[in-house]
């Protein structure tokens, strides 16, 4: 009796193995994803900058809606300009097959053709298309000597 008592735990451990390796590799997605570019800096849109900067918000404020901007400059007065400058290619693929057989047999009785052989034929299609577009915004935000914000631009294409 001990001995199929083993065997069972056995069997049920087998079983349970791959879905454990699995569950590994779903934690170990997760982590990955953790260690991407930040929502915000993933969600930059001219509607974000549109709905959210407004001219008086302190620098910390622009931070939090659009994140770390690429490049931080000085002018001579001592102001400062945020510049975002974001690219994202985006790319799309179609496809399609389809393919069929037909079947021409010898005889009267549907059941007697098939049965005498016949002609057979096949054909089969393929088709796709994939197309590749890129977007551009660029953001300038021009901060006063109290760090709120004086002025702001932006920028987009879509080629």
């Amino acid at each position: 009796m001990k001995i199929k008592n083993r065997t069972g735990k056995l069997f049920r451990g087998m079983l349970a193995a791959p879905f454990l390796v699995f569950v590994g590799c779903m934690q170990t997605a997760a982590q990955h994803a953790s260690q991407l570019h930040s929502e915000a800096d993933r969600q930059l849109t001219v509607g974000t900058v549109q709905a959210k900067i407004v001219r008086g918000m302190s620098s910390t404020e622009v931070a939090e809606v659009l994140g770390s901007p690429n490049i931080v400059t000085r002018d001579q007065g001592g102001d400062e300009s945020w510049v975002y400058d974001k690219i994202a290619t985006e790319a799309s693929y179609s496809n399609d097959s389809g393919g069929g057989v037909g079947l021409l047999g010898a005889g009267r009785n549907p059941g007697v053709s098939l049965l005498l052989g016949g002609l057979v034929g096949t054909y089969s299609r393929s088709a796709g298309a994939s197309a590749t577009q890129q977007r551009t915004l660029t953001v300038v935000i021009k901060f006063d000597s109290r760090n709120r914000v004086k002025d702001f631009s932006y920028h987009t294409s879509r080629f």
